[in-house]
């Protein structure tokens, strides 16, 4: 039995010997590349935060202190040291373990959204209230790194921290998991005396004691304090220079000293003993907030994904866990389409330019970004920034092209409405993984955007069935120059094209008419990529003696007026889209109808108004009630009783 079969819990961890430890992230280590590489996942960033992982739990006591994690795909291990590890080989799958924290899993995990950025807020909430209530035996730690610090919430909850620094009542560690770089040689000796000094209650007490003494000597007393302080920051200045690399970028990191919030380190987050030793230090300081620096490497104690030079092995698919290498691509993604065609599109055109938020890889835009690197804009974790800069890029006389993750616009909605929809700037939004995504789980799935986005005033949205209406409609997208654009698509593979039996004037495609001796029942809308369903959907209608119409309206924002005029001939419209249906486009399909004066009934057939929970793709739809079987009985369900009557006549004919 290995050492991480016994742990049950936190409490197991901290009987182990150092020895013991060691043997014990090398198992990790192994059972991380295993089971990641058969579910895919985070597995990256997780090779890199063992020992630290190891070191937060033999020092701290979860769930009494609270542990939080920024970004959550960072908690893999944690999982594997609070009593997950036989369920692990289940991680991302319906039923099985969530790729981030899950209050459902288990009390020692607290948050679940895994949006980048936000734990240094609840941290900072967290321990108020803990501050406030008298809980002076209990911390709150956060892990934040891996891109986190990129984002503005995390700076303004630092700001906030650092305003209230001196309240020594709040126990709060935050650990910034500094992996941007490959890991530097260890901090010497001298440095780590510094540390430890500087990080002693007595120590602070000592020089808050000697910086009221002497301000209360006036103006010479002020002078000598300030000048101590500088021989103390310089003394600071000198070690941390001699650090290598550690100098360059992350020596920055001294500005939380200016702050006011204490700071330990560098320290290396591979060496077990490291970590603790600086864990220790900052859990006794009683002083306020702690800063502990740990400098990591991602995808550490596994070759293949250090030699991955695009992101270490950020996010992986199924692998060979031997060689790293994926599984070859049975068929054409839909971000491979987009990321092919923004190229031949910035070839035409020298004005489009790209932004993203931290995910340029994973949006599709490599390849522009290896022809055209001064035309890409990479903002961190900013989607806010991303947004107003893109409002900007427009003004200045370029087309922007905003590339994120569906469930990732929610951030900056504010700046898309304001600053690019009122001001009539020709941006274009491309989201990728729109609608149910799959195995990321609730706040990954992409089914907010269209209810969010159809109150924009100006905004047209489109959603692409198909490789070949993607191309189509992004081309049409950046053509607008005086309001937002977006297109948004799907997860995975984009499948075949699905061709229309004609285009109406104003640019729906109608894929399907009613059978012949059918009447024109039901109008089927269908929203992006559904479109196979919603064709199985009226082939079961047909063999019903139900004849159905099946429309892609390409733009559904605004509803083009063929499909409200079409609407108008059926009995029933039915608009299946994975988003809500709450606000969705079946929503605003019922109110267009209402505008004109017409009573056709609309059967809205979307997402539930609920967090969805993690799976394949397939499953989560069914699960969301999308499957064709259960469309079809929804639509049944409320066909007026004329339609039924002569419906089952025509079922008979045609038998």
């Amino acid at each position: 039995m290995t050492f991480l079969d016994r742990l049950s819990s936190p409490e197991d961890l901290r009987r182990l010997t150092d020895a013991e430890c060691g043997v014990l992230a090398k198992e990790v280590r192994d059972y991380l590349v295993q089971t990641v590489s058969a579910t895919g996942g985070h597995l990256g960033p997780n090779l890199g935060v063992v020992e630290l992982t190891m070191g937060i739990h033999r020092v701290f006591e979860s769930p009494k202190d609270t542990v939080l994690f920024d970004v959550g795909h960072q908690s893999y291990v944690h999982k594997l040291l609070t009593g997950r590890a036989a369920a692990f080989p289940t991680l991302r799958s319906r039923g099985g373990i969530s790729g981030y924290p899950s209050r459902a899993e288990s009390e020692h995990d607290v948050i679940e959204n895994s949006h980048a950025s936000v734990a240094l807020s609840w941290a900072d909430g967290i321990s108020k209230a803990q501050a406030l209530k008298g809980e002076t035996d209990r911390h709150v730690i956060v892990v934040i790194g891996d891109g986190a610090l990129t984002g503005g919430q995390a700076w303004e909850a630092l700001n906030n921290i650092a305003a209230e620094a001196h309240r020594s009542e709040r126990n709060l560690v935050i650990i910034v998991n500094d992996n941007g770089r490959s890991y530097a040689p260890t901090v010497g000796g001298f440095a780590q005396h510094l540390d430890s000094l500087r990080g002693r209650s007595d120590y602070e007490k000592f020089l808050t004691w000697g910086k009221e003494r002497l301000e209360q000597g006036g103006a010479p007393g002020r002078a000598v304090y300030t000048a101590l302080h500088g021989v103390k920051r310089g003394l600071k200045d000198m070690v941390a220079s001699s650090v290598d690399s550690l100098a360059d970028a992350r020596s920055g990191l001294g500005m939380f000293d200016e702050l006011g919030i204490k700071y330990l380190g560098p320290v290396d987050g591979h060496d077990l003993e490291s970590v603790e030793t600086a864990l220790r230090r900052a859990k006794a300081y009683d002083q306020g907030p702690v800063i502990v620096h740990a400098i990591t490497q991602k995808g550490h104690g596994y070759a293949p994904a250090l030699e991955d030079e695009d992101d270490q092995f950020h996010a992986v698919g199924v692998i060979d866990p031997e060689t790293g290498r994926a599984q070859p691509a049975k068929s054409q993604s839909w971000t491979s389409v987009f990321g092919n065609e923004i190229v031949e599109v910035a070839r035409r055109r020298d004005d489009i330019v790209a932004i993203t938020a931290a995910m340029l890889i994973p949006v599709g835009l490599k390849k522009f970004q290896q022809e055209f690197p001064d035309r890409v804009f990479d903002v961190g974790i900013a989607e806010q920034h991303a947004v107003a800069s893109a409002a900007g890029l427009s003004y200045g006389g370029l087309h922007p092209v905003v590339c994120l993750y569906a469930t990732f616009l929610g951030r900056a909605f504010d700046q898309l409405l304001m600053d690019v929809a009122l001001h009539k700037q020709g941006v274009t939004f491309v989201l990728d993984r729109a609608g149910v995504t799959g195995p990321d789980g609730a706040s990954h799935h992409g089914i907010w955007d269209m209810a969010m986005l159809q109150i924009v005033p100006g905004l047209r949205l489109a959603a692409p069935r198909d490789a070949a209406r993607l191309v189509e409609e992004f081309d049409e997208a950046v053509e607008v120059e005086d309001a937002p654009t977006v297109v948004r698509f799907s997860r995975g593979s984009v499948g075949s094209d699905i061709a229309a039996l004609r285009r109406t004037d104003d640019g729906v495609d109608v894929l399907a008419e009613a059978p012949a001796g059918l009447h024109k029942d039901v109008l089927i809308v269908s929203v992006g990529a559904l479109a196979d369903r919603a064709l199985a959907v009226a082939e079961e209608l047909a063999s019903m003696g139900i004849g159905a119409t099946v429309v892609d309206p390409r733009w559904v924002l605004p509803v083009p007026e063929s499909v409200i005029a079409a609407g108008a001939e059926h009995a029933l419209v039915a608009v299946i889209e994975d988003g809500v249906k709450i606000g969705g486009i079946g929503s605003q399909i019922r109110q267009d109808l209402r505008e004109t004066g017409d009573r056709t009934g609309v059967v809205e057939l979307g997402v539930p108004d609920e967090f969805l929970p993690h799976g394949t793709r397939d499953e989560i739809l069914e699960y969301a009630g999308l499957s064709v079987p259960t469309l079809v009985q929804k639509i049944l369900a409320i066909l007026p009783e004329d339609v039924a009557r002569h419906a089952a006549l025509g079922s008979r004919r045609l038998a």
